[in-house]
């Protein structure tokens, strides 16, 4: 048996022995699944504290002789603790675990209104597989590369590029994303029409704060923080139904209308070629299009979509960030709205921050200059396409009768429920069996269908599969 005995003094970055943190018989070890017995047994530890962070996992040839298993079985689930952002591996210097156990605080007024701004999402005791939307894959995040382009950057700046600068942008980081959305995404933009902004959320916020409409359609379903957010400014967003081809524009009677053409939330489906025709034919008309194209590089099935603004430079306010490439803890993003507004944005910058920090948008450029961005954007987008296909391959086997829509791209799906029950239950159900989920009807103005967004990035094959079966043991076949 490997087991604790006694109180664990564990030396931050010494190895240690399997008995010291395990509590797994071999004996109980199942005929199939030793690779994810053995994760969870290690996932256990760590949240337990068994292995705190700077603890070097034993060698694997070590564990696996005192588990009676295959050396390939550890060397899997130290991969799946490295992928899951748990560990580190080192050349000579073993696995590590990099992750604090989480802790939850106490309570406090600053918690309970920290609350008041979040989705009302089920309680989070009991849940220990986060399907939410939106979240990419964090582990991912090019630590070397990032790194190396910020010792590069430290080496050739000057003191000049660390004071107070345009509230736009650093000219480098401009041009480079200039560039970068022309070759990608079509966007026709000079260095000087682009805004660095801390995310979509300020592009909603700076343009909330300079329209001239207090009026603005907004997708019906879609993204609930984008509505809240122009709302938290005065402008009243107004419902406009979605379809198969994707927002229906006929049913617009406002000036200006956020959606997301290329790939629309939730539901996953591509602005038609009439429909975007018969949209920028509505803009031309003095309106305004505001463009979120916020996964615009997660594609798996299909070509990418030109933006809408390379048609319409003069007509739509284009926004994107590197909240689901990099990470949304980077605050990184970028608008770029018709030149007749700039003034009136860079004023509201301005007053609103003063500029993003300079440092992370030097190293971000450098990154795009280098192709270090594209590589990691080709690694991600490879292991994403697993993380789909195994979420894919188990709701068909778990829940059959479930239509998924919206595969094709992005970082999550959405499945249409048989049945009338409604989604805020089912999430409920999905909750109480440790399985977060966001019900459609989050994200719509009007009644509809029932509906489940389940995000997949964040999560690698083994526990998507494990959220699948959940579902189907609560929502049945």
């Amino acid at each position: 048996m490997v087991r604790v005995e006694g109180p664990i003094r564990v030396r931050p970055g010494g190895p240690i022995s399997g008995s010291d943190f395990l509590q797994l018989r071999p004996g109980d070890a199942p005929a199939k699944g030793l690779t994810t017995w053995l994760t969870d047994g290690l996932r256990a530890a760590v949240a337990a504290g068994r292995l705190t962070t700077g603890t070097r996992l034993p060698p694997t040839r070590l564990l696996a002789a005192e588990l009676d298993v295959s050396r390939g079985v550890v060397v899997d689930a130290y991969q799946r603790l490295i992928d899951e952002g748990l560990a580190a591996a080192r050349t000579g210097a073993g696995t590590t675990i990099i992750a604090r156990p989480q802790v939850r605080d106490t309570p406090s007024d600053r918690r309970r209104s920290l609350d008041t701004l979040r989705l009302p999402l089920p309680p989070a005791d009991g849940i220990d597989l986060d399907l939410s939307p939106g979240v990419p894959d964090l582990s991912a995040f090019p630590r070397t590369a990032w790194l190396r382009a910020e010792r590069a950057v430290l080496d050739e700046i000057t003191a000049a590029d660390l004071g107070y600068g345009d509230p736009g942008g650093t000219p480098r980081l401009r041009a480079e994303l200039a560039g970068w959305l022309a070759r990608t995404r079509g966007v026709r933009a000079e260095p000087d029409d682009v805004i660095v902004v801390n995310g979509v959320a300020q592009a909603l916020a700076l343009l909330g704060q300079t329209l001239r409409t207090r009026r603005i359609a907004v997708e019906d379903p879609g993204s609930r923080g984008a509505r809240d957010q122009l709302a938290h400014w005065g402008v009243r967003p107004e419902p406009v139904p979605v379809d198969a081809e994707g927002l229906v524009v006929g049913a617009l009677t406002q000036d200006a209308a956020v959606l997301t053409p290329a790939h629309q939330f939730p539901t996953g489906v591509v602005l038609g070629p009439a429909r975007r025709r018969a949209l920028l034919s509505w803009a031309a008309e003095g309106r305004l299009i505001i463009e979120d194209d916020y996964d615009a590089e997660h594609r798996y099935d299909r070509a990418p979509v030109a933006a809408l603004q390379g048609s319409a430079p003069d007509h739509v306010a284009y926004a994107g960030s590197v909240s689901k490439s990099l990470a949304p803890g980077m605050r990184l993003g970028w608008l770029i709205a018709p030149r007749r507004m700039q003034p009136e944005l860079l004023a509201a910058k301005h007053d609103s921050d003063l500029g993003n920090p300079a440092l992370p948008q030097l190293v971000l450029a450098r990154l795009l200059a280098t192709g270090d961005y594209e590589r990691h954007l080709r690694t991600v987008r490879t292991r994403q396409r697993r993380r789909r296909d195994a979420l894919l391959g188990a709701l068909a086997r778990h829940l059959p009768r479930a239509r998924v829509m919206g595969v094709a791209a992005g970082l999550h799906l959405l499945i249409m429920m048989a049945g009338d029950e409604p989604d805020i239950a089912l999430a409920q159900r999905a909750a109480a069996a440790g399985v977060l989920v966001h019900p459609l009807s989050w994200h719509r103005m009007t009644p509809g269908p029932p509906g489940l967004i389940l995000g997949y990035a964040a999560n690698p094959p083994d526990r998507l599969a494990e959220a699948a079966r959940r579902l189907g043991q609560v929502m049945g076949p």
